[in-house]
């Protein structure tokens, strides 16, 4: 944990204490109320309204969401702290700045999808990545067939992969959950055929190496948003914004499409969330519940069993004059 310095030091520390008592990291927390202690302490100064004002002008060069977010960690501080001083300055969210836009995601189809495993194939080869075809190639079966988040893809190993049972364990991810994620036999047999090609160019494919492997290294979560985007680049791949997509959009369009296919069945979507909350490795179906606002195929089809259902119950209203 940092060294704190101002007044209020020890209210820091024991707040974050308790955070990770709880099971959180905490990491970007600290990191903020690390500013805010050496603002407070540079001035003499403790945490009342003007004090507040003046630490958020220091903000000013980031995007409103960002200065929102570090803001709202300040508050839930505060919030602890009027725990036991019940009189202590809270700051309004009210009059924080606004979110940003909620980012639309892009939602592969799959003619786009077989053109980027396409392009991956044409990937030229390199020292530091010679198989680099190889490993576009498998990120995309992979973020596509599974819904991974691309730390999580990062973070595997070959020990990781049961090629008997076809699952991939996902290790202490996010929220610290860890999960078994079952595969399709297509993407089991890319990870086999993956590793075979390995074994026979004598690269290195024993349990603990990487299973996205650059040499003598892998992929990090950020190395594989940068891979995909020049892949997306590459393949002439852009969103309805002209855009490039990102790589959690694969994620978006997992989840989409398996909504979409119990809608199409009949099934109760409220009673499978949980289940696509753990293969998901959300936290709660809150999470998962995410997806279901604003994707316009998944309202298209809500409506339509709706009106299959119900649309005879439905009578119109009287034409007005003016539309006679």
């Amino acid at each position: 944990m940092k060294t704190f310095s101002s007044v209020l030091a020890t209210t820091i520390r024991d707040y974050l204490t308790l955070k990770r008592a709880l099971g959180r990291e905490y990491e970007r927390e600290e990191w903020v109320l690390a500013r805010l202690d050496r603002f407070l302490a540079a001035r003499h100064a403790d945490l009342i309204a003007e004090t507040f004002a003046a630490w958020c002008l220091t903000l000013q060069n980031l995007a409103s969401g960002a200065r929102r977010g570090q803001m709202r960690h300040v508050r839930n501080l505060c919030l602890y702290r009027r725990r036991r001083e019940p009189g202590c300055f809270v700051p309004d969210e009210r009059l924080f700045p606004p979110l940003h836009q909620v980012i639309q995601p892009h939602i592969f189809t799959d003619a786009q999808v077989a053109q980027l495993l396409a392009v991956a194939r044409t990937l030229t080869r390199t020292s530091n990545s010679p198989l680099c075809p190889e490993n576009m190639r498998l990120a995309v079966v992979l973020l596509y067939t599974t819904g991974l988040r691309r730390g999580e893809l990062a973070r595997l190993t070959v020990r990781d992969y049961d090629s008997h049972q076809r699952i991939l364990v996902i290790r202490a991810s996010k929220f610290h959950k860890s999960r078994l994620v079952p595969l399709s036999a297509d993407a089991a047999r890319e990870i086999d055929q993956f590793l075979e090609i390995r074994r026979q160019r004598r690269f290195p494919a024993g349990a603990d190496t990487p299973l996205l492997w650059h040499r003598n290294r892998g992929y990090s979560g950020g190395g594989i948003g940068v891979a995909m985007r020049a892949l997306f680049r590459k393949a002439a791949i852009r969103t309805s914004t002209g855009r490039l997509p990102r790589t959690h959009d694969f994620r978006h369009g997992f989840a989409l499409a398996a909504l979409l296919r119990w809608y199409r069945a009949g099934v109760d979507v409220q009673t499978k969330l949980p289940s696509l909350a753990t293969y998901m490795g959300h936290v709660s179906i809150v999470s998962t519940a995410y997806y279901l606002h604003f994707v316009e195929p998944l309202a298209a089809a809500a409506s339509a069993r709706f009106a299959e259902h119900c649309g005879a119950l439905i009578t119109p209203g009287p034409a007005s004059e003016g539309a006679r």
